[in-house]
């Protein structure tokens, strides 16, 4: 059985966000504002994507 998947998609401008915000949205592999990306639920991505929820959309894949 494949691992659980989340969509998340950058919603807002990452321009003007503290470093470590910046860091775990390029982490997340996201690059544009309404680009979307597919990644493991993992604690870890999860992390990330706890750190710029204000910026983000997180949908289960």
């Amino acid at each position: 059985m494949a691992s659980k998947q989340i969509k998340v998609t950058l919603k807002k401008s990452l321009h003007g966000q503290l470093a470590n915000i910046v860091q775990s949205v390029r982490g997340l592999g996201l690059r544009r504002r309404h680009q979307t990306v597919t990644v493991a639920d993992t604690a870890e991505n999860r992390g990330m994507v706890r750190t710029a929820r204000h910026l983000l959309s997180v949908a289960e894949a």
